[in-house]
């Protein structure tokens, strides 16, 4: 049989970009939420995009956006909740979670936002498991205000498959 060096040479090139993708077992879609587990690193994590823009003054994005709670079994690292955020925040400004009415300062910088502790993080995920909707606030470098929201549809199964994922090697 001969093998074309285009055809030959395609299907290589597709062979080697698929190889990122195929270390990260896909654990399910729940709603609004995937999980995940990347065996190299090792991690689990169940993440979300945020819903598009509802202002015009919220199109503008330095980044997309979204939100993730992530597992590092071999580092004692359990549901870590991390925001990438839709814009740079601006030096020592304040980035307000929101779920419910209930509202905690998030820690960051650049492009991205985290709890200030993993007490923060069970009271978040904790609120996550009743909530339909969460809200990210901040301040961009340039000093507008953005928000970026998530709907929450998925996110308590999602978690759940992140953490199993995690809990068991395969």
């Amino acid at each position: 049989m001969t093998i074309r060096k285009p055809a030959f040479a395609i299907a290589l090139v597709l062979c080697l970009t698929a190889l990122p993708l195929a270390a990260k077992q896909d654990l399910g879609v729940f709603g609004n939420w995937a999980a995940f587990r990347d065996a190299e690193s090792p991690r689990c994590y169940a993440i979300a995009k945020a819903d598009a823009p509802v202002l015009e003054s919220e199109k503008y994005r330095d980044y997309e956006p979204y939100a993730s709670v992530g597992t590092w079994p071999e580092q004692g690292i359990r549901n870590q909740l991390h925001f990438r955020l839709s814009r740079q925040i601006r030096q020592n400004s304040r980035v307000t979670l929101i779920i419910d009415g209930k509202s905690w300062a998030l820690r960051g910088g650049g492009g991205d936002a985290w709890t200030s502790d993993q007490r923060m993080d069970a009271q978040v995920l904790a609120a996550m498991r009743s909530a339909t909707r969460m809200t990210v606030r901040g301040t961009d470098a340039r000093g507008r205000l953005f928000t970026n929201r998530y709907d929450l549809q998925g996110a308590a199964t999602a978690i759940d498959a992140a953490q199993l994922g995690c809990s068991t090697r395969s």
